[in-house]
């Protein structure tokens, strides 16, 4: 496992990040035995990033994943987030001042922990002003219960918003953004990859593996697995019967046999070694799906191979970006001449 700076900071994080969704999810995750045995394989593996959230198993996940982790808490950089429903009242989502720090000391109790080494909001909250978030979750940071901050789901803009206004403010900022980006999504190369590599903040995306879809097990006009997220999920599911997508995946099975390595190695390599991508957020159900994803911490996919995957999954070029394209163009030209 390589070592990575988390954007301009001096955490050092592991270039995969474990993520605990399926910590105690009873639709489709793992029991606390096999929880805390992923937990410790990974750890020993050479992994020290882990990432979870309140609003997963309503708490559960916390709780599982703060046993696993006890005794090798100083190993270990944590993760959780906070904006989701955790309770039927008013004031049990968000994050306003009130719910940030009635979250964070209850995510400190379910963690079994006295700090939180990373604390991300995990969605936009149009209700609440941003100065209001930020200056919350400062007071966070100089009680010394968080140590750095990030976001989540945020479009660009939100993003620069939020890292101008701290620096206005004065308060510690987010240094961490949490996008979807895989294969079959990779909108976030437009807006959010360009701002992040400017502004010094790490990129630790999830759903590396598309929902699945780039594990290999997939194939055109077939049902998804049972068990799998795109069976259950149905924002994944829309995501498993695109053809553009179906085609993506296929592809990566075949430079995965090109390779001798798995689709699913070969997708994770893939999003770890992009531009300002510091550590990919993998889940597992089981130690062999973990065993699997571990493959890709050392794979570095060969050029002619990842030319194919790039070319497979390019982004439309729609304006402005098509004309921001010409005018590099241009300048390139020019310096040459």
């Amino acid at each position: 496992m390589k070592l990575r700076r988390l954007g301009r900071t001096g955490l050092k994080v592991s270039n995969l990040c474990l993520g605990t969704m399926t910590f105690g999810n009873e639709q489709w995750g793992c029991d606390e035995p096999t929880s805390a045995r992923i937990v410790a394989r990974f750890l020993d593996a050479g992994g020290n990033f882990i990432d979870t959230a309140d609003v997963y198993s309503n708490g559960v996940s916390e709780e599982i994943t703060g046993r696993a982790i006890r005794s090798r808490r100083q190993q270990t950089v944590l993760a959780t987030k906070v904006a989701g429903p955790m309770g039927a009242g008013p004031n049990d989502l968000g994050v306003s001042r009130k719910h940030i720090l009635d979250a964070v000391d209850a995510s400190l109790r379910r963690l079994g922990t006295d700090y939180i080494d990373l604390y991300q909001v995990h969605a936009y909250d149009p209700t609440t002003p941003l100065d209001e978030t930020l200056r919350a979750l400062d007071a966070c940071v100089r009680a010394g219960k968080v140590r750095y901050l990030g976001c989540s789901n945020y479009s660009a803009w939100q993003l620069m918003k939020a890292t101008a206004l701290a620096r206005e403010l004065g308060t510690a900022r987010f240094d961490c953004l949490q996008p979807q980006y895989s294969l079959v999504c990779r909108t976030i190369e437009r807006e959010h990859i360009p701002l992040c590599l400017e502004e010094g903040i790490g990129v630790i995306p999830w759903s590396p593996l598309g929902g699945g879809l780039l594990t290999g097990k997939f194939k055109k006009g077939a049902a998804a697995p049972t068990g799998a997220r795109g069976a259950v999920d149905p924002t994944m599911r829309e995501r498993f019967v695109a053809d553009r997508n179906l085609a993506i995946a296929e592809t990566v099975a075949s430079v995965a046999t090109t390779l001798g390595k798995t689709a699913s190695q070969v997708a994770l390599a893939w999003a770890a070694s992009q531009p300002g991508v510091t550590s990919p957020i993998f889940g597992a159900r089981t130690l062999e799906q973990l065993e699997d994803n571990l493959g890709a911490a050392d794979l570095v996919v060969p050029e002619e191979a990842r030319k194919r995957l790039d070319e497979a999954s390019a982004l439309e070029l729609v304006y402005p970006y098509d004309f921001h394209a010409r005018v590099r163009g241009m300048m390139a030209a020019l310096q040459l001449g």
